[in-house]
Formats: structure tokens, C-alpha cells, sequence
């Protein structure tokens, strides 16, 4: 059976459909697992996504990607993504990286595992839990899978809890489809150097209340637009678009719409409209980071050609 390490992936699962002279009758879907608990599992295909209720599985397993990226290739990754979430607290453990922002998003605040920590893995987590105890703060640490899998197990042995993973995609900017066309008196995007307060007000009430290091975060970034679409005045849409790892990534995140001007097409505005910029500043690819039980990213960023690239799971220290 399928754990929660292989939400993100690839994966067959053979489904009862019904019975005939006794006998069952199965169907087999193929696709990404988006999402799995202990009712169902939810699939993502090319057919769109499905949820399957535990009961009707016979057999379920993970079935290698039509294309595997290199352990080097999630590494760089990860290091474009964090340039582009810049914590202002940080520290090197060997290769590992240690980052605060007084607890704004757990990207944030918590040990990248990536590299050589230039010692025993245990010692090394034990460090990363005296850094963030000398900050007063919780350790965290985020592990990149398959990549930080030795990691994690010994987080499990260590009985650290971990977070639902996320979704890292990534789509060539080349790929992405054509942005539809404009709807006569259909708002557009503007990209900004810096964010509106109102914009601010929207990443606030999203991710928590915007201290000094939470704003550092959001715009300590050589390269950066912030996206938005106003109605009347009303802010209705932003977004947030970085470009990162030696000039080759366009980031994506804090893609949202107000909840009652969704499904008009206004986040596919907001991204073709940060797409174009990194493209016309040299990027070559996007990468984004979604929830894997976000049911209206998850399809939306599907369809506008996103593949995940490889999870992570946010790892918590146990109390005490």
C-alpha cells in the first residue's frame, strides 16, 4: 500500500469496479498521487482528478517517473527556492543550511538538509536543534524526498512529526500554454517592483502577520515583480514572482484570488504575466511549491503543464 511519502509521485492502482459470476471485476488508473488518507486516495491524470475510496482498492504501488531527476538536480532546485525565500537569520551546518525568520512559514524557519553536514547524521540533527533552541524557536526541518530520505528516517526514529508534503513543480516557461485570449474589459496585471500595502494585507492574512523578517522574505530578492489585478480599485489578485538560481529559475508563489472573483481566470492571468517576465529577464523554467491537498491549485498549476519535480515533508521536533 502507498504512504505519505509517495503523495507527489507516481503512481498504478488497480480499483474493484464491480463483480461478475462472483468474481471482481478491476480497473486500473495510473497518474500523480495528490492526495491520501485514511478514507481515500486522490489521483491526478490525464482524464483529471480522481478520488478513490479506500474500499475499492485491490493493489496500489509507485511506479517509476517517466523521468527521474538527479539527486544534483533537486539540490540545485532547492537552493534556487531558497534564495527566493530568503530567511535574514543563517547559519551553514557543513552543506545543510539553517534559517530563521522569527517563525514567519515554516520554509522559512526551518534546516535544508541538502549536502555534507560534515558530520555523523545524528550529531548533525542535534545541532540543528541546539541552533534553534539558542533562537528560542521550534527546530524544523524540511527534507527533500527521495533525496533527504536518510534524514527523515532517522527523524522517525527520533519520533518528529512531519507535515503533509508539498508539491515542488516545475514547468519549462517555453511549455507553458498560450494565455487565453483577453476578454474585453477584462482587468490586467500590473508587476510592481515593490508591494502595495493592500498586497502586503493579502500575504498577511495568508501566512501569518508581517514582522520586520517576514518582509525581508517577501522582497530581499535581487529580481523580483509582485503581480496584482485591481477591479474598481479592489485588489482582486496577486502574485509573486522571483527569479533565482544563477538566473535560470522563475519562482512562483502567493498566487491568490479574493474567493468571490475565482474561477474567472484571473490566477492564469497573474502567472502568464510573471512567465513573460522571467522570460524576458532569462529564465528558462518555473517552479512552484503547492500543498499537495490543495484541490484548486493543484489542477490549475496541472493544467498550465506543471509536473512535481520531488516533495518535501516540514519535520518537527518532539516537545521537551
Amino acid at each position: 500500500m502507498l504512504r505519505q511519502e509517495d503523495v507527489g509521485q507516481r503512481v498504478v492502482v488497480r480499483r474493484i469496479v464491480g463483480i461478475r459470476a462472483g468474481r471482481p471485476l478491476f480497473s486500473d488508473l495510473l497518474g500523480e498521487l495528490a492526495e491520501l488518507s485514511e478514507s481515500h486516495l486522490t489521483l491526478v491524470t490525464t482524464q483529471g482528478r480522481t478520488e478513490v475510496p479506500r474500499a475499492e482498492i485491490h493493489r496500489a504501488r509507485r511506479v517509476p517517473p517517466s523521468r527521474r531527476p538527479t539527486a544534483a538536480a533537486v539540490a540545485a532546485l532547492e537552493h534556487a527556492a531558497d534564495e527566493a525565500w530568503p530567511a535574514p537569520t543563517r547559519a551553514r551546518l557543513g552543506g545543510w543550511l539553517l534559517r530563521s525568520a522569527d517563525g514567519w512559514t515554516g520554509r522559512a524557519n526551518s534546516a535544508l538538509p541538502v549536502g555534507d553536514p560534515d558530520r555523523p547524521l545524528p550529531a548533525a540533527i542535534d545541532a540543528v536543534q541546539r541552533w534553534y533552541a539558542d533562537l528560542g524557536r521550534p527546530a524544523l526541518i524540511n527534507t527533500p524526498l527521495p533525496l533527504a530520505a536518510p534524514v527523515s528516517a532517522e527523524l522517525d526514529a527520533r519520533g518528529w512529526s512531519g507535515g503533509r508534503p508539498t508539491l515542488v513543480q516545475t514547468a519549462p516557461l517555453a511549455a507553458l500554454p498560450p494565455a487565453r485570449p483577453t476578454v474585453a474589459g477584462a482587468p490586467p496585471v500590473e508587476l510592481t517592483t515593490t508591494p502595495s500595502a493592500d498586497w502586503l494585507a493579502v500575504a498577511a492574512n495568508r501566512k501569518g502577520d508581517l514582522s520586520a523578517a517576514a518582509r525581508h522574505v517577501l522582497t530581499a530578492v535581487p529580481q523580483i515583480r509582485f503581480a496584482q489585478v485591481r477591479v474598481d480599485g479592489r485588489l482582486v489578485a496577486v502574485g509573486r514572482g522571483t527569479v533565482t538560481g544563477a538566473g535560470r529559475w522563475l519562482g512562483l508563489s502567493l498566487i491568490e484570488v479574493a474567493p468571490e472573483d475565482r474561477r474567472r481566470g484571473l490566477a492564469r492571468q497573474v502567472v502568464h504575466a510573471l512567465a513573460a517576465w522571467g522570460a524576458a529577464v532569462g529564465a528558462t523554467n518555473a517552479f512552484l511549491q503547492v500543498e499537495q491537498g490543495n484541490a484548486e491549485a493543484v489542477p490549475l498549476y496541472r493544467a498550465l503543464g506543471f509536473t512535481t519535480h520531488h516533495t518535501y515533508r516540514t519535520r518537527t521536533a518532539p516537545a521537551g
